[in-house]
């Protein structure tokens, strides 16, 4: 025997209707209820309103089989792969997206069941345009599953310029930023811009460790550099040789390395400094020493003993720009005097922009070291609170050494941090000096043991509003 139950209304305690009955449409909850089914129950008869069910918790990353109501996230950046679809009897409705913005590299192949359809064609259909979204629904037999929504709009935020981390970050020029490092880092891009690929470049200034001094002055440490002519032009006395195109980067993280200078032995090189693609080459080590040990981003300048020992015959001359690179990182080291034995003086090591200086008089009484060469002076790469007009010196060489009975004139370092090159007698006896921290200066020279070289630096500059 079956039972019925009739009503018109089923009401909780407090008089809420939970089903009601009114001219054949019922009505279950109230508003602001919520209406939930048993754990392990299951609903018919609702139909489906077009929607999927998208599975966020689930990114498809290679070949799968679709279910009837679903719709996928398909990540083809690590390689193609497949979506079979199930197979489908009318209503059937499946959905996919492209992730990772990647079907245009790598496709996202979507295969009907057997000898289904897509579009009325027993065949497999391939998804190739980049941010691309389809959905399907099985009509028939005939059509099989028909794409009823295709859309490529690729809806993304829009990043407008880098966004970069760092070193020391500072504000230059309103719009600019520059990351300097005076030390190893990482010059982070967290973000590229996603509007123009042409704000995706930088400009540098990479400037290696300047050589140790010994006799004669040590060399500059290698100096390369851009800067867009068109927004921040070089102009003026010590204006840089500029690199011949920015420099393109991509979201990555770009180990930096500062470069140290040489220590004060016996005229050892300075140490590159490196950035991406872009190095620098160390000073090159006041001699007497190999002749390889003379070259480097700026050459030392040429030494020479007293008889009976001259080393180089006044003759050999650190070269710069060794390796050698365009435009050039550096210069040649200045002549020293010949062998005396009343009074000797050495070159001075060459600078970013001018050769070391030859000696002064040789004549054995008022001879002087030659002057280091002068380094570049560069605008709109200031450290921080500098303003952008500001103009800084970089990359000068170490001053040579002096020995005379009647000698009152020392040598000078480059601007950009030359060291000074010691008088060893006479009047005018005075010590030298080591280059200068974070400059790339050329040690000045000393007999024996000369001045240490000027560690080096990179600033990177890009616009970020």
């Amino acid at each position: 025997m079956t039972s019925t139950i009739k009503v018109d209304n089923i009401q909780d305690q407090d008089g809420n209707n939970i089903i009601n009955e009114n001219s054949n449409t019922i009505t279950i909850g109230a508003s602001g209820d919520t209406v939930t089914l048993a754990s392990g129950a299951s609903q018919t008869g609702f139909g489906r309103t077009g929607t999927v069910d998208w599975q966020t918790g689930s990114i498809k990353t290679s070949t799968f089989t679709a279910a009837n109501g679903e719709g996928y996230f398909a990540n083809t950046s690590g390689g193609a792969f497949v979506m079979n679809l199930p197979a489908g009897t009318a209503g059937n409705i499946v959905s996919v997206v492209d992730y990772t913005n990647t079907f245009q590299t790598n496709n996202l192949t979507i295969t009907p069941n057997g000898s289904q359809k897509i579009g009325g064609v027993p065949a497999s259909f391939t998804a190739s345009t980049e941010g691309q979204s389809l959905t399907f629904v099985y009509v028939d037999d005939t059509e099989g599953w028909k794409n009823i929504q295709d859309s490529t709009s690729n809806a993304i935020g829009t990043i407008p310029y880098i966004v970069a981390t760092g070193g020391t970050i500072s504000t230059v020029c309103t719009n600019y930023k520059i990351h300097t490092f005076t030390g190893p880092g990482t010059f982070t891009i967290c973000n590229v811009s996603n509007v123009c690929a042409g704000r995706n470049v930088v400009d540098y200034l990479v400037v290696a460790g300047g050589g140790g001094g010994n006799f004669g002055g040590a060399g500059a440490g290698g100096f390369r550099f851009r800067a867009d002519p068109s927004t921040n032009p070089q102009t003026g006395p010590g204006a840089p040789r500029n690199g011949p195109a920015a420099l393109p980067v991509s979201a990555q993280g770009y180990p930096i390395t500062v470069g140290a200078g040489g220590p004060v032995t016996c005229g050892v090189p300075g140490n590159p400094a490196v950035f991406s693609t872009i190095t620098s080459a160390g000073g090159g080590g006041g001699g007497p020493t190999a002749n390889g040990h003379l070259n480097g981003g700026s050459g030392a300048g040429a030494t020479n003993q007293p008889a009976p020992s001259p080393s180089n015959n006044g003759e050999l001359v650190g070269v710069g720009n060794t390796p050698p690179v365009s435009p050039s990182q550096g210069s040649n080291g200045g002549q020293s005097s010949p062998a005396s034995a009343g009074a000797y003086s050495h070159g001075g090591g060459g600078g970013a922009m001018a050769v070391g200086a030859n000696h002064g008089n040789g004549d054995g009484s008022s001879s002087y070291g030659g002057n280091g060469g002068d380094g570049a002076g560069i605008t709109g790469f200031g450290t921080s609170g500098v303003v952008c007009g500001g103009q800084y010196y970089f990359s000068g060489g170490g001053g040579g050494q002096t020995y005379g009975p009647a000698t009152t004139t020392q040598s000078t370092g480059g601007k950009g941090g030359g060291g000074r090159g010691k008088v060893t007698s006479g009047p005018g006896a005075a010590e030298g000096s080591a280059g200068t921290v974070n400059t790339g200066g050329g040690g000045g020279a000393k007999y024996e043991n000369g001045y240490g070289g000027g560690s080096g630096i990179v600033i990177i500059r890009y616009k970020f509003q």
